[in-house]
């Protein structure tokens, strides 16, 4: 493993020679709790509460190389990531974020403490991010390299879940959270934190202590609460602006089959436009709605003429998106 946080420190106990039940019990005391907690870890299974008689649900993983790079995140970024973006979509459908279950697989070289700071980070994003949340699972395994996957549940409260296909001609396009921030954040990693090609621990350190673009690219703060705001205030649609506001307005447009016009003024730059993993929330409310919490209009919704899709001031915008570890990746993992 390249990257200083990550690597073990002369006589510091690893996985390997902790062994698993150690190494489950030093870092499970560290993660929250869910409000909704009826049996938490330590059983075969865990149970949580369902009031609402429904449970919206959602996973999502991070591979070390095409999703995070451990010269540039730390153990507690990788936490905080992996719950953000999980919760994110929870909020998405005007759910309520209740638990997630998370299973990590890492090297038998990783020292412990490295699964403490990953429960660190977790917990620090439940608590700030959506409150009530908490961990109540998972799996903890080795292989040649560290992944981390986490399922979020959540709690419609008696409400309809928002899908992306209500969108109605009139309707207002509104966005709460923030834009470009992390695709800028990516792109100074890759430029400015690399030697030779390969991510550098010492550089990144130096640049996220300087830029609020790198620190929201390695811990995104998506606007969780709005999600719930949203769905009381009538929202006809929404998602989380993962992979990109124009390619994610995109898809509402062809789910819901209109045109979605979006007003560059309104928005900002190119990377506010196409950059992702900012994870803000993308919604469309009715033309006379009183926008909640922090949604600001940045475009309209009209009758699609050809066909569906995304107008910027008028005019079509087929470009891809934001990052695509997909096609992104350039093999490297350091």
């Amino acid at each position: 493993m390249n990257g200083n946080h990550w690597d073990a420190r002369a006589g510091e106990p690893t996985v390997a020679s902790a062994g698993e039940l150690a190494a489950i019990a030093a870092f499970t005391p560290r993660l929250p709790t869910s409000a909704n907690r009826v049996l938490g870890p330590g059983d075969d299974a865990a149970v949580l509460a369902a009031p609402d008689g429904r449970v919206v649900i959602t996973t999502d993983t991070m591979v070390h190389g095409p999703d995070f790079r451990t010269a540039w995140s730390t153990p507690f970024d990788l936490g905080w990531k992996i719950a953000a973006s999980n919760l994110a979509d929870v909020a998405a459908m005007g759910a309520a974020p209740t638990a997630l279950v998370v299973s990590l697989v890492v090297p038998q070289s990783t020292p412990i403490r490295v699964l403490c700071e990953i429960a660190d980070g977790l917990r620090a994003a439940c608590e700030q991010l959506a409150p009530g949340c908490g961990v109540e699972g998972g799996d903890l395994a080795t292989g040649p390299t560290i992944m981390a996957a986490a399922t979020a549940f959540g709690d419609l409260q008696g409400r309809q879940p928002v899908t992306r296909a209500g969108a109605r001609d009139g309707d207002v396009v509104a966005v709460s959270g923030a834009l470009g921030a992390a695709a800028k954040g990516i792109a100074d990693l890759f430029l400015l934190a690399t030697i030779d090609g390969e991510p550098d621990a010492a550089l990144a350190s130096a640049l996220r202590a300087s830029s609020s673009d790198v620190r929201a690219q390695l811990q995104p703060t998506p606007p969780i609460g709005d999600g719930v705001l949203a769905a009381i205030a009538g929202a006809t649609s929404m998602l989380d602006v993962s992979d990109g506001l124009v390619l994610d307005a995109r898809r509402i447009a062809r789910a819901s089959g209109v045109t979605i016009d979006l007003h560059a003024a309104e928005i900002g730059d190119q990377a506010a436009l196409h950059g992702g993993e900012d994870h803000a929330l993308l919604a469309t409310f009715p033309p006379n709605a009183v926008l909640p919490g922090g949604f600001r209009a940045v475009g309209v919704v009209g009758a699609a003429v050809n066909q569906p899709g995304v107008t910027v001031d008028g005019v079509a915008d087929d470009a891809a998106g934001g990052w695509d570890p997909f096609a992104g990746w350039d093999g490297h993992s350091g």
